[in-house]
């Protein structure tokens, strides 16, 4: 990995973890109630970008999914880099969906443990900062998720490129004959 590159990953690292502790610290002021829509939007977000992932894979590898759900590979388990690049957004959305269904069926349990009620501005800041950093990974996630339509927009731009070019060849060439 290039310097640039780590230097780059270094920064969003950095930003992404000083969101989270700002999120926890004033987070802690912020009733569930009001944290809620924010857990729904991102749930929902999520399941968008798991349908949308998911019928893309359909699409575009239905011969590797289907070879997938099979014990043995017909076809020697070779794997391809895009196809990694499409699943990889697929499987974080159903994590955050994961946790965010969890986190919507223990917060309401939570309130009812009496042990708790004096530490409720801890969990509100813990809650919040989780719910940050869902939401800098959805984000990531549909960066990761929107890299596929620029790499098949690439190789059709390639094709056309190298179609025209072939076209101006074989008309130069078919002017050479008839000469």
């Amino acid at each position: 990995m290039s310097r640039s590159r780590l230097a780059f990953f270094v920064v969003i690292g950095l930003l992404a973890l000083s969101c989270v502790s700002a999120g926890y610290t004033l987070g802690k002021n912020v009733s569930f109630s009001s944290q809620w829509p924010l857990y729904e939007a991102l749930r929902n977000t999520s399941a968008i970008i798991f349908a949308v992932v998911g019928a893309w894979l359909a699409i575009i590898y239905p011969e590797k999914l289907r070879y997938s759900l099979r014990e043995e590979s017909e076809n020697g388990a070779q794997e391809s880099p895009n196809f990694k690049l499409l699943l990889t957004p697929a499987v974080s959305s159903a994590v955050v969906l994961i946790i965010v269904l969890a986190v919507g069926v223990a917060a309401p349990l939570l309130k009812q443990v009496e042990i708790i009620q004096p530490h409720i501005s801890i969990l509100r800041g813990s809650s919040f900062a989780l719910l940050m950093f869902l939401t800098i990974w959805q984000m990531i996630i549909v960066v990761i998720a929107i890299l596929p339509v620029d790499f098949l927009i690439s190789a059709e731009a390639r094709t056309k490129a190298q179609k025209e070019i072939d076209d101006q060849i074989r008309g130069l060439s078919q002017r050479d004959n008839e000469n």
